[in-house]
């Protein structure tokens, strides 16, 4: 067997301090040329040169130093290593020095790099794009260079365009030219910064603009047509700029900030320093046509990345290791954000399904990984890109701050961005900062959870007597299988609060296996419900007494929406793991017979689904339905069909979230009425509100009929607006009819489908129920080579792998692991063992409790 070459950073001998680089993107013909004349400094006396460059070919290299100019002897570049080394004729002499590169290359279209784009104006021409996504290790796609973040240097841009594009990089415009049919756009030195950040857009945009309070020019642009679209993520960004300055202490280092739509683009977003790139679903909101929930995304997406503007930008970690410093504080602050500029929006409750639950289950896995893991060769650094370095970063942050307290970490966070501004740092740079504001031991608690993977269930014992009450906590690892035989333990913050003092908490650190929690102010016979507001990153295992306790807490809602939501989430994982059963799971929701908040209902309700997705293929699905028509139906009938004046804004997520749910169950008013509003709205009668209208889209496609997938079809091409497109192809696949789900997975593939949508319409017939996801998995294995060249090294990649990841079968698990043991995944391997390990717990799940959950629900008279 060959051995695997080992990955080595680039050599130290010369390093960077200012590109000057000129590109011509040629539209038409999708290439470009370009000139670099980089500013280096030579620290020892080399022959040779060794920088990255990929799918990029260089005609000539020269060097000039001390007004002497020395001629390359050979331009060598590696494919597996994605380097070009150039060797000189003679020693290039220790100091200042320049290096000149004449190079072309492809406008690719794999959504990295440089890479072409385009969509149709509402005239019907096309309009085509040059854009780059350059993170993480991509820049080497545009231009030669140290792409590593910690070399940094500063950036002189100018490109060469046609007259009637829009020519965009990350500083403003200082000089532009016309030549003929082409202008000349120079923009303004960057600061110093890392390669990765560095952006160029060429095409035909719209925008608005905009001033904060400080000056800082801000511009959304959007396609030709579409520039209100840019309005609210314009007015979030008018908002969120000063609150991150007065946050973080800095003022925002550069003189504009753009937000630009891209047709074309693999991620959510990329926080190019001073020109932020976005999936159009990502940053454009169309008044009428525009959902709460695509609006909160919005919102989230805009906070995240201008958030990025000075974590990661302007203070950049070191190597790809330490990629949570950047995705785990961001993924954090955009909630902070959101909640400063929408405080009636509830998102700090929301957050703890949108990221918390996340972070928790992956986490649980064998096959996951520390948040800091050593990585090496770009296909590693992809694979981290994932909910531990963004979800499981931002909640030990969360916890984090919680355990300081607000203005120790705050301070801590400004102190941190002021020493290591313009440069870069390690984990422990921040926790060093830390410490120092907060006074508190940062270094030794956080360590344990950035070094190891997983995290710790604690389990409690209550211990009372006639004038105390206590806990006794016990710490082990919790597992996704159930095991309990690790050793490893963390420091573990943990808070209680009692039904006699439910405001203020008893605070403790846990550290050792083993503690006692006098709670204060508690009395003998009181609930006691530890890790108030799921601050805590961990599961909680109650004793009987204290689980028994809390449960006329939840009906009565004595409990805060978080707790009562937190006590289910940890029953259900307790008995997905094998710790508890999932029948106790299913009585205990009974104590939810009460319950209206939005956000326990969707934790509820996605706990079901899970549920759903494990029975469906079983005879009691059909009990299992009538279970989720038994909940829900009444709630919607409170909350209605159209939004009231009186509603807030989760009230029409909820909305949504229950008329998909009911659809979903077989519910035969939910069903008839979505069948009416979808026969109004496609004979050009009253229009489906657009919080419900993928609820509805949903629910009649389930119908199997070829007339509503035709409607459907006919719906997706009329319309230009990309968030409705996308709620369309994402459930087209999503119905009974094999032949309609054959023929979207066709369309998934058609030119009519955006190549970054293809992996979420493929997606929705997995989504469909159990033949679906046969049928899309035979489909994968035999797309399988397209995909690999379309999307490897990307994160769409690692979206296809996971269409497996629902399986419950053994024979199914035996499947995907022989196909992947002889076709390759390069950049998903990580991906393909999470997936395999989430089929075997989930058939070791069906097969443990399958049989008892169907004997309650016959018990249940359902």
């Amino acid at each position: 067997m060959t051995a695997t070459k080992a990955f080595e950073r680039l050599p130290t001998t010369v390093k960077p301090v200012n590109y000057n680089i000129r590109l011509h993107p040629d539209l038409e013909k999708f290439t470009f040329t370009g000139v670099e004349v980089i500013d280096v400094e030579v620290k020892e006396s080399v022959r040779v040169v060794k920088m990255n460059s990929a799918e990029i070919e260089v005609q000539s290299a020269t060097f000039l130093s001390y007004g002497q100019t020395v001629a390359s002897t050979s331009i060598k570049t590696s494919e597996e290593d994605e380097t070009l080394t150039v060797t000189f004729g003679s020693d290039l002499p220790v100091g200042a020095g320049q290096l000149k590169l004449d190079f072309t290359g492809m406008l690719n279209d794999k959504l990295r790099g440089f890479y072409r784009s385009s969509y149709t104006a509402g005239d019907g021409s096309l309009k085509r794009i040059a854009v780059t996504q350059f993170e993480s290790t991509d820049a080497r796609r545009a231009f030669p260079c140290w792409d590593e973040p910690a070399i940094k240097a500063t950036f002189d841009v100018t490109l060469v365009s046609p007259t009637k594009t829009v020519a965009l990089s990350n500083m403003p415009v200082i000089k532009e030219t016309v030549e003929g049919d082409l202008k000349v756009t120079t923009y303004d030195r960057t600061p110093i910064m890392s390669t990765y950040l560095v952006a160029f857009v060429v095409g035909e945009f719209d925008y608005v603009e905009g001033k904060d309070r400080n000056g800082v020019l801000i511009r959304v642009y959007t396609p030709v047509g579409k520039r209100g679209q840019g309005e609210f993520a314009l007015d979030v960004s008018i908002k969120t700029l000063p609150f991150y300055n007065d946050y973080f202490e800095i003022p925002y280092p550069l003189p504009k900030l753009d937000l630009i739509a891209i047709p074309d683009f693999s991620a959510g977003a990329m926080e190019n320093w001073g020109l932020v790139t976005y999936r159009e679903t990502a940053l454009l909101v169309d008044p009428e046509n525009t959902s709460s929930g695509t609006k909160q995304w919005v919102a989230l997406v805009v906070g995240h990345e201008l958030a990025h503007q000075w974590f990661g930008n302007l203070v950049t970690m070191e190597w790809w290791t330490h990629l949570w410093l950047n995705e785990g504080f961001a993924s954090w602050v955009e909630f902070l954000c959101v909640d400063h500029c929408f405080p009636d929006w509830n998102i700090w409750l929301q957050y703890v399904n949108m990221s918390l639950k996340r972070a928790l289950q992956l986490d649980a896995l064998d096959s996951s990984h520390p948040i800091e893991v050593p990585v090496g060769h770009p296909n590693e650094i992809d694979e981290i890109f994932d909910a531990i370095s963004y979800e499981k970063g931002n909640s030990i942050i969360r916890m984090l701050q919680n355990w300081l307290g607000a203005e120790p970490f705050r301070k801590g966070l400004a102190l941190y961005l002021k020493k290591f501004q313009y440069s870069n740092a390690f984990t422990e740079d921040l926790w060093a900062a830390l410490g120092e504001s907060s006074g508190q031991p940062v270094n030794k608690v956080m360590s344990t959870w950035t070094s190891q993977l997983g995290f710790p269930m604690i389990t409690t014992e209550l211990v009372e007597t006639s004038d105390s009450v206590r806990i006794k906590v016990r710490q082990q690892k919790f597992c996704a299988d159930g095991d309990d035989s690790s050793e490893q333990q963390w420091f573990v913050p943990i808070s209680v609060i009692s039904q006699s003092n439910p405001e203020n908490p008893t605070c403790y650190l846990l550290e050792g296996k083993e503690g006692e929690i006098l709670v204060e102010g508690a009395k003998p016979g009181d609930w006691i419900k530890v890790n108030p507001g799921l601050i805590g990153m961990y599961r909680l295992n109650y004793s009987d007494e204290m689980l028994k306790r809390l449960l006329p807490a939840i009906k009565n809602q004595a409990l805060g929406a978080a707790d009562r939501l937190g006590i289910q989430e940890d029953l259900f994982a307790l008995a997905k793991a094998g710790y508890n059963s999932t029948s106790n799971l299913l009585t205990l929701m009974g104590a939810y017979v009460n319950e209206r908040n939005y956000v326990v209902l969707s934790s509820i309700n996605g706990n079901l689904s899970e549920l759903g997705s494990l029975f469906s293929h079983l005879p009691c699905f059909t009990q299992f339905k009538a279970m989720r028509r038994r909940i829900f139906s009444r709630i919607l009938e409170e909350v209605g069909w159209e939004k009231r004046a009186t509603d807030g804004h989760t009230d029409s997520l909820l909305r949504n979230m229950l008329v998909t749910t009911l659809g979903k169950s077989d519910d035969e008013q939910v069903l008839a009425k979505c069948h009416e509003l979808f026969n109004q709205h496609v004979s050009g009668g009253k229009q489906i509100e657009a919080d419900i209208r993928g609820a509805v889209y949903l629910t009649v496609r389930q119908d199997g009929k070829e007339e509503t997938y035709r409607h459907l079809l006919d719906l997706f091409k009329k319309t230009d607006l990309h968030e409705e497109r996308d709620r369309i192809q994402r459930i087209l696949g999503n119905g009974p009819n094999a032949q309609l789900r054959t023929e979207t997975l066709d369309f998934a593939m058609s030119d009519t489908v955006r190549s970054n949508d293809t992996p979420f319409v493929i997606h929705g017939v997995a989504n469909s129920g159990a033949e679906g996801r046969d049928q899309t998995w035979a489909f994968v294995q035999e797309k399988f080579p397209v995909f690999k060249e379309r999307y490897s090294g990307g994160f769409l990649f690692t979206r296809l792998v996971q269409v497996t990841s629902n399986f419950t079968s053994m024979e199914q698990y035996k499947s995907v692991e022989s196909f992947f043991a002889e076709n390759k995944a390069p950049s998903a391997e990580r991906a393909v063992k999470q997936s395999l390990e989430s089929i075997k717990l989930r058939a070791a799940w069906l097969d443990r409790d399958g049989e008892s959950v169907a004997q309650w629900f016959t018990q249940q008279g359902l």
